[in-house]
């Protein structure tokens, strides 16, 4: 699978989607018209380790509803991302087997060297 969960209204994403320049056979998905699905989320969570290291705390909702100030289970981590795209640290960015997360100058690195390898 090559596939990118980004945010099209975030300057960030639609930055990094530039920098990577992926190719017409990376399927592109833009996470606030249609969420990532359980499928999707479980399988990263297995390749990162958790689902912490997929949740966004930036999130405005993060503290909005107080969650900054409670003690997340992987549980909810994984229930919130579901619920609300704003969870989502972004771009997730799929590359066969490679996973990259988040907007980190390290990740986007990858991720280019990555899609644009061959």
């Amino acid at each position: 699978m090559k596939k990118i969960f980004h945010l099209s209204s975030c300057s960030t994403n639609q930055k990094i989607l530039k920098e990577i320049n992926p190719g017409s056979d990376v399927q592109l998905q833009d996470i606030k018209n249609e969420n990532i699905d359980a499928k999707t989320l479980d399988w990263l969570k297995e390749k990162v380790g958790s689902y912490e290291a997929l949740f966004s705390k930036k999130a405005m909702k993060y503290r909005g509803l107080g969650l900054d100030k409670m003690t997340l289970t992987e549980d909810d981590y994984r229930k919130y991302m579901l619920e609300e795209y704003t969870f989502l640290k972004r771009p997730f960015m799929i590359n066969g087997e490679e996973v990259f997360i988040g907007n980190s100058k390290k990740e986007v690195e990858e991720a280019a060297r990555s899609f644009n390898a061959n």
